[in-house]
């Protein structure tokens, strides 16, 4: 079953009513599964979705401490996708240069 796609707005809004309302009401009010709710909720105290200016209490909003965890984490996680992207990368422009060549010799010998 394909995953389905929600935009940034709808996170949002959804997140919010879910602070409101909690996590299991809001759920089934908007008819979707209250864990995915959940991991918006999550991800929005983690940093990681953001509600816009004015959307935090003193109560949910991130320490400085934690805020910058998150951050670093998330470079943390970023610089290993750049690692594999390159690798990757590498990978494929070898392959294609492999190719290349072979494709070379082949018309080379046909001639």
């Amino acid at each position: 079953m394909a995953q389905k796609r929600y935009d940034q707005d709808y996170k949002v809004q959804a997140v919010k009513l879910a602070n409101e309302i909690g996590i299991n009401k809001a759920a089934k009010e908007i008819g979707i599964a209250p864990s995915t709710v959940s991991g918006w909720v999550k991800a929005s105290k983690e940093g990681v979705l953001d509600l816009g200016a004015g959307s935090h209490t003193p109560d949910s909003a991130l320490s400085l401490t934690e805020e910058l965890m998150a951050l670093k984490k998330q470079v943390k996680d970023q610089s290993k996708e750049i690692k594999l992207l390159k690798e990757e990368n590498e990978f494929l422009e070898e392959a294609s240069a492999f190719f290349a060549a072979s494709r070379r010799k082949s018309v080379k010998t046909h001639e």
